[in-house]
């Protein structure tokens, strides 16, 4: 097919150079010569017999960055000293550059080594950069956000995303049921709804899995990005 479309596109020019603007005997050569480089170059560099592979819309990964972003928001602590280093990183993280959102939150972490908002941050940010797959360093990063505030919902909820993300599916169960488990405080309604609502497409997945021949992937929430292998200093 593209082969006939690039074909006709250079059929199409030619004719228009020499029916609509007239171009005079001389230069038909020329055009000819130009169109047929053209086409070789497609050749070489074009793959015409390969099926086509869409990406996914940037309006589509940007937003799930969005909901993952006031996913944390919901679970922030309200007067954390990074907070202009969250607004960054997450701006960041909203674009996909999560590269540069992993480098500054490095930053962050070491001037505010106790803020589990940045810690918290950070692991998210090393998991988008590699597509959400979780790493040493992103787990790294959570177990940190966890040990500052042994209470804090964030460390959990993310950690058991990413293990969902990373085809480990009953670890990202056994860590957000035991989060469910913890006593209801004020301000928890919004996230445990999210949170139940995750769990039960977890489990029906792993029900789906157990009967099947082979592994039933899980939607990642972020499309769709470092040297993020190794823990901060």
């Amino acid at each position: 097919m593209g082969w006939i479309i690039a074909i006709g596109l250079a059929i199409a020019t030619f004719a228009a150079m020499l029916f609509v603007l007239k171009m005079p005997r001389g230069g038909r050569e020329f055009a000819a010569a130009a169109l047929l480089v053209g086409l070789a170059g497609y050749a070489l560099q074009g793959s015409p017999s390969e099926p086509g592979s869409p990406t996914q819309p940037r309006e589509n990964a940007e937003s799930g960055q969005a909901t993952l972003v006031e996913a944390r928001r919901m679970m922030d602590e309200e007067f954390g000293e990074g907070r202009n280093y969250l607004i960054t990183a997450d701006a960041y993280a909203r674009a996909g550059q999560f590269g540069a959102a992993s480098s500054l939150l490095r930053g962050a972490v070491r001037k505010n080594p106790d803020d589990p908002d940045l810690w918290l941050a950070l692991g998210n940010a090393l998991v988008g950069h590699t597509g959400g797959i979780i790493t040493p360093a992103a787990l790294y990063a959570f177990q940190k956000a966890s040990d500052i505030a042994p209470t804090h919902p964030g460390p959990p909820f993310f950690t058991g995303l990413a293990l969902a993300q990373s085809g480990q599916f009953e670890d990202a169960r056994k860590i957000w049921q035991e989060l469910l488990n913890r006593p209801v405080e004020d301000g928890d309604d919004e996230w445990r709804a999210d949170l139940s609502a995750r769990l039960a497409r977890l489990e029906a997945i792993i029900a789906m899995q157990s009967g099947a021949a082979g592994p039933v992937p899980v939607e990642q929430d972020t499309p769709p990005a470092t040297e993020a292998d190794s823990p901060p200093s």
